[in-house]
């Protein structure tokens, strides 16, 4: 059975331990001239709405989406020892990135609001990268809804692995955009309570499936065959 499964990457597959916020900190600050006066707002939005609203919060006109970009890029490159040092891999995580590209008929991706340049930068600190096929998973710079993404990885996946047009796609993540993209798209959610949400909070936002975190492999394979075969 076919299946598409997409991981969000920060409080999903890995700790950043705060570097992430620097990272908008630092390409703000690169942008604007000045520190912002307060931690950019994440919480499952893409990369292009967060450094909007840090813009529109400090009453700056927005640079160019290139600009942003690059400074994001550069700011995720310059920190990628840092997030080794302080970061980690979440419980479970290599091992069920593990399982997921050995199931025959499966890709298993990411559908995350980073860009490339830092989803790349997050993943391979912790040798995470080799287990994804990053190639047609969606990223921050694709679009600056959570739910458009899907679309993206979709379409990547059916262009460049053969996948067919129906085949089912389930995301695994851990805010209630996470689970709000899955509603949205008719995928399947698997939702973790690895993040700031609760398991009561992800519920709320219409999660059927919610673990408290991917320690558990065998469970975790259970759970996304039963998407493949609906």
């Amino acid at each position: 059975m076919q299946l598409i499964v997409l991981w969000d990457i920060d409080h999903t597959l890995i700790d950043n331990a705060g570097v992430s916020k620097e990272i908008y900190t630092a390409a703000f600050s690169a942008l604007a001239g000045r520190v912002p006066a307060g931690p950019a707002r994440t919480e499952g939005r893409t990369d292009r709405l967060i450094m909007r609203e840090m813009f529109i919060r400090h009453s700056l006109p927005e640079p160019s989406w290139p600009a942003l970009e690059a400074a994001l890029a550069q700011a995720g490159e310059e920190r990628l020892a840092e997030l080794r040092k302080r970061g980690t891999a979440l419980p479970g995580v290599r091992d069920a990135l593990k399982a997921a590209s050995t199931r025959d008929g499966w890709v298993s991706s990411v559908l995350t609001g980073n860009i490339t340049a830092n989803a790349d930068v997050k993943l391979s600190a912790f040798g995470l990268d080799s287990l994804l096929d990053l190639a047609v998973g969606a990223f921050g710079a694709d679009a600056e809804q959570r739910p458009d993404l899907v679309g993206v990885a979709r379409e990547r996946a059916q262009r460049l692995r053969g996948v067919k047009g129906d085949v089912p796609v389930v995301l695994v993540g851990d805010t209630p955009r996470d689970v709000e993209a899955a509603l949205a798209t008719g995928s399947g959610i698997v939702a973790v309570a690895s993040g700031i949400h609760s398991s009561e909070e992800l519920a709320a936002a219409g999660a059927t499936t919610v673990l408290a975190d991917l320690s558990d492999t065998s469970s975790l394979v259970r759970i996304l065959e039963s998407f493949s075969a609906r």
